[in-house]
């Protein structure tokens, strides 16, 4: 496999721009998907093709056979799960660091509106702490939406591909292959399989996560705006105040 260090640094700049939940879904990418993918998934199917046997020695039967049971490799497959997963999350993180730069700029500069007020920085305090509001929190949702748009896509499509389980014997037929039909046997199926699970449940887990972020962000949202006083009660409230006033003056 490829040196995935760094796509794993960037990702980890988005732990301090994300919530609890965000934060958790990148513990899930890294250890339990991308680690595991690293260090232990490259040896088991590396030999998918090669170690696969077949009770017809023909030229190019074998290949055809394996094309039959894997229209693409399962390691490429989740290569490019996680690679599309990643994709929302690094154009969020692009949106950020813009952000943070061009307010930075702000406060340096000290730049003035049009009433002649000093404009002040928006998402970010004086420590470089993002607050995720207005145009930031509609790009994190969208980061969340298209997350589970993918997710949701190659779970699917690795069920449609290859089903909940990987058969021990395949039956092909038809050129080069000659005769009825001929069966190949895959090398170790019974640990194909517990990784072929595992990166399904996973891909479940993450979805799952996602889809709990954005209903938490959703809900979130409509408490504040549901504990915001209205102009209404504002005007009502500077009005008591100024009552009072008077009455303390007298």
């Amino acid at each position: 496999m490829g040196d995935w260090s760094f796509l794993a640094s960037l990702l980890d700049k988005v732990q301090s721009h994300s919530t609890a939940i965000g934060k958790v879904w990148l513990t899930v990418l890294f250890v339990f998907r991308l680690l595991v993918l690293v260090a232990g998934i490259d040896k088991v199917w590396g030999d998918e093709q090669s170690r696969m046997e077949c009770n017809m020695k023909s030229p190019g039967c074998r290949n055809h056979c394996y094309d039959v049971a894997f229209p693409i490799s399962l390691m490429r497959f989740w290569v490019l799960q996680i690679i599309f997963v990643s994709i929302p999350t690094l154009i969020y993180l692009a949106h950020v660091m813009h952000v943070i730069h061009k307010e930075n700029k702000l406060r340096r500069k000290q730049v003035k509106g049009k009433n002649g007020i000093i404009k002040l920085p928006k998402y970010t305090d004086e420590k470089g702490k993002v607050h995720m509001k207005g145009n930031l929190l509609a790009s994190y949702m969208c980061n969340i939406f298209f997350k589970i748009i993918f997710e949701t896509g190659f779970i699917v499509g690795q069920f449609y591909l290859f089903g909940l389980l990987l058969p021990r014997k395949i039956n092909c037929f038809g050129d080069p292959c000659p005769g009825i039909h001929v069966e190949c046997f895959i090398s170790r199926p019974t640990e194909k399989n517990i990784f072929h699970i595992f990166m399904q449940v996973m891909a479940f887990v993450s979805l799952v996560l996602n889809v709990v972020e954005m209903f938490y962000l959703i809900g979130t949202k409509a408490r504040q705006r549901h504990n915001r006083p209205s102009a209404v009660e504002m005007f009502a409230l500077d009005g008591k105040n100024q009552q009072s006033h008077k009455e303390t003056f007298c």
